[in-house]
């Protein structure tokens, strides 16, 4: 278009100016025609909008580039900030601060003035565990300035959080009687701690880091003063954290959490069995009484009077009725040769005989013996008599009338009481036999997970008729075989492992041998096989054997027979016996209420048994085990970060007469075949635990482990921090440090994710 404006506008000029020949007109034509040169003119006409063009493409590169350097700048300088933090505070002065330390991320990845850019601003905060920063600088305009843009401001933001990918973190915690110890290592009585502040006790300490452990996953408050504590009071992320918690000492307190199929139906213990006898009671039937006999016969000789020994005159004058006839005392009328002729028979002049009969008297049956069938005694009747004989006799001359002493006889009659004997026989308890027993424990059995709390096993006795037993008369209490509710709390028995038999188990564990299968932490129980099952802890049925009544000397393994239904010993405290706090499976606590709770519940209680604490954590935590369906994979199919806290205060401390997972070790001997001593079950323990730490290492699961309470010797700090993860290891000898070691093990455990 402009060439041919041009054209035309050299036309119409020359019809103007009236060109005035034809070689004129001829020129102006052949010129019109001519398109030689239009492209100087054509590149002078877009020589503006080409510049337009070209600047703005130069400055939005440098636009660009300078937002792209700026956004990454305060990327890195809130993961600066919020990994300084961990899970402790952010502090806002000093060069140490955590903000001081985003600052100095951002500077070194973006200085002020880079790309030519002024003005630059930038800063960052934390508001509840999220770091966001911001920066904004201006960039001025090159090419463009021509068009009037002079500069533009770039502006970015950036936030940085502890975001956490699916996990599951299963506390295995030493909660032994020596948790109740000062947690600053002090001395602590053996046996008492009633001494120790309960603020300064180590369990304590351990409640209030788990606590804070909590605050610092999963960003929600709890009472508990942690330092910068998060304000949410529920957990608000998309990943899946599940806790759960496995308290030992002697024991775990696992059973109930298991499906009925994994406990046995039947059980050997340390226990007793009634001795058992038969007995015959009788009873009689209604006395049938004889007929009396006749009466003895009275003494012949009553009228002789040398039967009788003579008394005195029985006066001077006057005179003494005898049966009835008056008798002169002093007879005048008589010489001495005549007086005894007033005697009757020569003998005497009469008696008196004066009868007193009695009450029958009752023999007492005699105690039949079985199988009589009938019971005799006999009934006898006395008529006793007292006899005085008179007679005269020449006396201080006179015919004196003289009374006798009193003569006394008996005649008696007998007669006999029968009744006839019928007999009961019973079985009865008599005493008990201690030894090794078997039972039917699957009364605990409720149905799927469900449990009973106790079972019914014959242990006890109830009782019995008050009887009468064959060869006595008196009375005998009966008891027979009854059964007791014998309470089960949740503690289990191991499955079937293998035996130490040279006292040295170190070698024994250099890995774990296929006949362990106590140590197999993932094989479910089969039914049909009871080595392949656990078994409850059922301390209301065991009985450690002794001899005597020295328990301390007198152990044996043989059968103790005791006589009586409730003998002196075996004492069921010759052994001890420890239930710790019911585990707790993995489950999610997005609320802190129930968590606090049973961090509170945890009891201190018992001696140290580390494996017991380690296999069970492994349990509960493996993805391949009896917990399998619930931990291999997250309920939308996400994968599962794994992680076991084992935590102690101490070294393996075992007795031989703790009831363990094992039973009583001197007694049952199911880890050795030797009676233990309590420093070989301690190898046997030790050896085990560097065996466990080294199966779970191997099954992907990082294993950090806490030594606790400064008191731990050297050799056990090295057996420890052997079990850990490489670099998983901490040592707190207080309980501010114990804290702070939970709230690293958190952070670290947490990924920084940036969100914007």
């Amino acid at each position: 278009m402009a060439v041919q404006s041009f054209a035309g506008w050299v036309a119409s000029r020359a019809v103007r100016t009236g060109m005035r020949n034809r070689a004129g007109a001829s020129f102006m034509t052949r010129l019109g025609r001519d398109v030689r040169g239009n492209v100087i003119a054509i590149s002078a006409a877009a020589l503006i909008p080409l510049a337009g063009l070209i600047g703005g493409g130069v400055d939005m590169s440098r636009l660009y580039l300078t937002k792209t350097r700026l956004q990454q700048a305060c990327d890195a300088g809130v993961l600066a900030g919020r990994r300084a933090m961990g899970s402790g505070s952010w502090t806002e002065e000093g060069s140490t601060s955590t903000r001081s330390r985003a600052l100095e991320l951002f500077n070194a990845n973006f200085t002020d003035g880079a790309y030519g850019t002024t003005l630059l601003d930038h800063d960052f905060s934390e508001d509840d565990g999220e770091v966001t920063g911001f920066a904004d600088v201006s960039v001025p305009m090159t090419i463009m300035r021509i068009f009037g843009i002079t500069e533009r401001t770039m502006h970015v933001t950036c936030t940085a959080k502890m975001e956490i990918p699916n996990t599951d973190v299963m506390f295995v915690l030493d909660v032994t009687g020596s948790m109740n110890c000062p947690a600053d290592g002090s001395y602590c009585p053996s046996g008492n701690n009633n001494n120790v502040p309960a603020t300064n006790a180590r369990l304590v300490g351990l409640k209030s880091a788990v606590k804070c452990f909590y605050e610092a996953l999963l960003r929600v408050n709890t009472a508990e003063v942690c330092g910068s504590d998060p304000t949410a009071t529920t957990y608000t992320g998309t990943a899946q954290i599940r806790l759960g918690f496995m308290p030992y000492s002697v024991n775990v307190n696992v059973g109930k959490l298991l499906n009925n199929d994994w406990i046995a139906n039947n059980w050997s213990y340390q226990s007793r069995e009634p001795r058992m006898e038969t007995v015959y009671a009788w009873q009689a039937s209604g006395e049938a009484m004889g007929n009396w006999s006749n009466w003895s016969s009275a003494p012949t000789n009553l009228n002789t009077a040398s039967s009788y020994s003579w008394g005195t005159n029985l006066g001077n004058n006057g005179s003494t009725t005898i049966n009835g006839t008056s008798y002169s005392n002093n007879r005048t009328d008589r010489t001495s040769s005549n007086c005894t002729n007033l005697n009757t028979n020569g003998t005497i002049l009469t008696y008196t005989d004066n009868g007193s009969l009695q009450a029958a008297t009752v023999s007492d049956y005699a105690a039949p013996t079985y199988p009589a069938t009938q019971q005799t005694r006999t009934y006898q009747q006395n008529d006793n008599h007292t006899v005085v004989a008179y007679r005269y006799a020449w006396s201080n001359s006179s015919c004196r009338l003289q009374s006798s002493s009193a003569r006394t006889y008996t005649r008696s009659r007998t007669t006999t009481g029968t009744r006839q004997i019928s007999w009961t026989d019973y079985e009865r308890v008599f005493g008990w036999r201690y030894k090794q027993v078997s039972f039917d424990v699957s009364g605990l059995k409720a149905g799927g997970s469900s449990w009973n709390n106790s079972v019914a096993l014959p242990l006890t006795t109830t009782t019995g008729p008050t009887v009468k037993l064959s060869g006595s008369t008196s009375d005998t209490t009966l008891y027979f075989p009854a059964n007791a509710d014998v309470g089960w709390d949740g503690c289990i028995e191991e499955r079937a492992t293998v035996k130490n038999s040279d006292g040295d188990p170190s070698d024994e564990w250099n890995s774990i041998p296929t006949g362990a299968r106590d140590m197999n932490i993932d094989a479910v129980p089969d039914p049909s096989n009871p080595d392949t099952q656990w078994k409850p802890m059922l301390p209301g049925a065991a009985w450690a054997r002794y001899t005597g009544t020295n328990y301390n000397n007198n152990w044996t393994l043989n059968n103790v027979d005791a006589s009586g239904v409730d003998p002196s010993h075996p004492r069921k405290d010759r052994f001890t016996y420890y239930c710790s706090t019911e585990a707790k499976k993995l489950q999610t606590w997005y609320t802190p209420g129930s968590f606090v709770n049973y961090v509170n519940s945890l009891r201190a209680i018992g001696n140290t048994y580390h494996d017991i604490g380690m296999i069970w954590g492994a349990r509960f935590i493996s993805p391949t085990g009896i917990f399998a369906d619930e931990n291999r994979e997250t309920p939308t199919g996400g994968a599962i970060q794994r992680h076991i806290i084992f935590m102690t205060d101490g070294a393996t401390m075992t007795s031989n007469t703790n009831y363990t997972a094992y039973g009583i070790p001197w007694w049952d001997r199911r880890q050795t075949t030797y009676a233990p001593s309590d420093s070989q079950l301690d190898s046997v323990l030790n050896s085990r635990l560097v065996a466990l730490c080294t199966a779970i290492r191997n099954r992907n699961i990082t294993l950090w482990v806490v030594s606790y309470g400064g008191g731990v010797d050297s050799t056990t700090e090295a057996r420890l921090q052997n079990c850990a993860t490489p670099g998983k290891y901490f040592k707190a000898d207080d309980t501010p440090t114990l804290i702070s070691n939970f709230k690293q093990i958190a952070s670290e455990i947490a990924d920084l994710r940036l969100t914007n």
